[in-house]
């Protein structure tokens, strides 16, 4: 087609407005509706729902279904999300049933083969030792073992099922904005075989969908949201989500409703340009963009083109995003009333745990551990010292000492730590109380991010359950 086609955002995180995707749909012409649900953390709570109740996507996309479905298909706007997450396949059969249940006919694709678990041990044990990008130890030599490992695939395989015929695209963890890319290619027809034999015209427009994808990925914050400027931002109260008006050279409009709140500025799309971004090259399993020759220009209030980027051949290696279970942490917060907060903190410190504030300012939290008599493996101390000098409220009168443990003993990381806090309640300095009664440790996550070979990836399409192309390297 040679129009541009309407790319809309609903969800930024898993968690964001409920109503965002009846907003969208009534709000104004839209071609795709699509949603980005998946952040590093989500992928370690979708594991602990999982286990927890036996599926593992975002619950929250049925609820945004029930109230848009039927009109998108009346109106063939394509639904594209990354709420399958840690289970793709259980969303698109729950979706079936919602479709059957409402009486609507909808076509429903499903792209799997991102879930890396069951197949770690495999990989390892071919060559693959999952560095971490962070501080270069692999898995074998820390010894831990994930509860999640997911490989971020691009937009192929989204194209591919929008091509066969889906109304709506369910995947798990595709990059950001593969959910814009994916569209935008199948709309103008772009060949990503074409992209890999160096065709300079199809990498500079799956390029441009990138760029366009990052901008709309995190729902409002394209338009106004998390601004340094916020207070230009009219309307931040509910600002409007993102679209983009993405043309077939890979140009874009980015946009928004009219009428609803917030602002579509150069500024605006910048700060979300600049949103986790570390270097001019910007890596995708579709495309590398090239940040450093993006142009930005207001065309009219409300609507900023992107256009001038300029695409090249996609990284050899896709990026793994794992976690796994650190063990088990527990916080209090321990108020120091009135002036002389520092060595107030300290006499805390010493008290509870037998380290100074000078200790817990310089030594790293498994030093501070091993330094205090508290058995943990990991121990942090924070003064934020806020009271000030002639306070009018109790409130301005107090500063916060917050002590943390770690281990993966959660016993240890309880009661003896909590007990030697509220036992110093009436033995200590004038003004000693913790802002919370003492509980019980919980468990934390741990991010490892890694990279895999491409062609080690199995990338599977289906449509209605059936097949549509499966195989190594798709992603």
């Amino acid at each position: 087609m040679t129009d541009p086609v309407l790319i809309a955002n609903c969800s930024g995180f898993f968690g964001d407005r409920i109503d965002a995707a009846r907003e969208m749909v009534e709000g104004g012409p839209i071609d795709v509706l699509t949603g980005d649900w998946l952040a590093e953390l989500t992928m370690l709570i979708l594991a602990r729902q999982k286990m927890k109740h036996g599926n593992g996507f975002a619950r929250t996309f049925m609820t945004q279904m029930e109230q848009v479905l039927g009109t998108c298909v009346d109106r063939g706007i394509k639904v594209v999300s990354n709420a399958g997450g840690l289970d793709p396949q259980g969303l698109g059969a729950a979706l079936a049933e919602l479709a059957v249940a409402v009486g609507v006919p909808v076509r429903i694709g499903v792209v799997s083969g991102d879930d890396l678990m069951p197949r770690v041990a495999e990989l390892m044990a071919g060559g693959e030792h999952f560095v971490n990008m962070d501080t270069g130890e692999t898995l074998a030599e820390v010894g831990v073992r994930p509860i999640t490992a997911n490989a971020y695939i691009g937009g192929e395989p989204i194209a591919a099922a929008l091509a066969a015929g889906a109304d709506v695209v369910i995947t798990g963890r595709v990059t950001d904005a593969a959910l814009v890319i994916g569209p935008a290619a199948w709309w103008h027809g772009w060949d990503f075989a074409a992209a890999r034999r160096g065709d300079q015209a199809v990498l500079d427009a799956l390029a441009g969908a990138l760029v366009a994808g990052h901008v709309i990925e995190c729902g409002a914050q394209a338009t106004g949201g998390n601004y340094a400027f916020f207070a230009d931002v009219p309307g931040l109260e509910q600002p409007g989500f993102p679209i983009a008006e993405v043309a077939a050279d890979g140009s874009s409009v980015i946009t928004k409703h009219d009428g609803t709140g917030g602002m579509v500025t150069v500024g605006t799309v910048t700060a979300q340009l600049l949103y986790e971004v570390a270097g001019p090259d910007y890596l995708n399993p579709d495309v590398t963009a090239r940040f450093d020759t993006i142009r930005l220009e207001q065309k009219a209030r409300d609507r900023v083109l992107v256009s001038g980027t300029v695409g090249q051949a996609p990284p050899p290696r896709l990026k793994v995003a794992m976690n796994y279970l650190g063990g088990f942490r527990n916080t209090l917060t321990i108020v120091q009333t009135g002036l002389d907060a520092r060595p107030k903190a300290d006499l805390a410190l010493r008290t509870v745990a037998g380290v100074t504030l000078e200790q817990a300012e310089a030594l790293s939290p498994s030093d501070l551990a091993a330094a205090s008599r508290l058995d943990v493996a990991e121990m942090t101390a924070v003064l934020v010292d806020s009271a000030l000098a002639d306070p009018a409220t109790p409130e301005q009168a107090q500063s916060f000492l917050r002590i943390t443990v770690k281990d993966t003993d959660t016993a240890k990381v309880g009661k003896p730590f909590t007990q030697a806090v509220i036992e110093a309640t009436l033995s200590s300095y004038p003004g000693f109380f913790p802002t919370t009664p003492p509980g019980a440790a919980s468990p934390f996550g741990v991010y490892w991010p890694s990279t895999v070979a491409r062609e080690l990836v199995d990338v599977s399409v289906t449509l209605d359950g059936q097949p549509i192309t499966t195989g190594p390297g798709a992603a």
